[in-house]
């Protein structure tokens, strides 16, 4: 995915760094696979704020993704490569023998064209989906089902992809973009590939403006703040504020957020890579 860089000509354009969308084949969807979108810009159904710092931002319309693949034994041709407000990878509209038209989320290098099926016995190619008992060993994939008929939940954000290690009776072995090596049943499905728009993370967003477009507001910093309002508020000058840690006084630097007791810890083989 090329990358554009614009020219130094406003303070905003000087270290801006922006997708070319040069895969991308149509800018208008499907619209029998657009669904609403509300903005709760942070406020519940009681109109009280629980998410701070969000808000604004452009009007969205939802694109309904098939992550379950169920469409067994049909196969479908790419319409069209499209982007999705709602994710960082770019989706493909795609057109089955029997005329139904599904969203998939899109992996790495599909083009226009080409073929996609799901089945058990679907040969090796991107954008095809198989149960993780017939991928052979080493393969990368992406939106892999965590139970079986449940949908993708894993490897979907862009550029994202889990390789498969091995496989142990009814367990396949995993290795997560985390680092994480976790086991997943066999019977479970997954997609050949990896997702698009990798270079999404080399992206620089250049100006607070584009940051409001997609409806971040400004965030204060805890050490700005006043004792009252944050625990590493208050102090004479800058001072640092002590221990990083969140509005509610949880560390948030190196503090263990998962659950010890949640029944899938077994299922992980080990942990993800801890940042140095």
């Amino acid at each position: 995915m090329p990358l554009k860089k614009l020219k130094p000509i406003t303070p905003g354009s000087r270290f801006t760094v922006l997708n070319a969308f040069t895969e991308l084949t149509t800018d208008k969807p499907e619209k029998k696979l657009l669904a609403k979108k509300k903005s709760s810009g942070g406020r519940n159904n009681q109109g009280r704020m629980t998410m701070r710092y969000l808000g604004g931002g452009h009007k969205k319309r939802y694109r309904i993704i098939d992550t379950k693949r169920d469409k067994i034994g049909i196969p479908g041709t790419v319409k069209t490569i499209e982007y999705d407000p709602n994710r960082t990878a770019f989706i493909a509209l795609v057109v089955y023998k029997d005329g139904d038209k599904r969203y998939i989320i899109a992996p790495e290098g599909i083009k226009e064209g080409q073929q996609v099926i799901s089945d058990d016995n679907a040969p090796i190619e991107a954008g095809n989906t198989l149960p993780l008992a017939n991928i052979p060993l080493g393969t990368i994939v992406h939106n892999i089902e965590l139970a079986p008929g449940r949908g993708g939940a894993m490897a979907r954000s862009a550029g994202t992809f889990a390789q498969l290690a091995a496989r142990e009776g009814k367990y396949a072995i995993l290795k997560l973009p985390s680092g994480e090596t976790r086991m997943v049943l066999i019977r479970c499905k997954a997609t050949i590939g990896s997702v698009s728009n990798s270079d999404h993370s080399l992206m620089v967003i250049g100006k607070a403006g584009r940051n409001r477009w997609l409806g971040r507001r400004p965030r204060t910093r805890g050490v700005a703040m006043n004792p009252v309002d944050h625990p590493m508020g208050g102090g004479e000058g800058k001072s640092s504020g002590g221990q990083p840690r969140s509005r509610t006084g949880l560390y948030s630097k190196g503090k263990k957020t998962r659950n010890p007791k949640k029944p899938s810890s077994k299922l992980i083989i080990s942990r993800k890579k801890k940042k140095k």
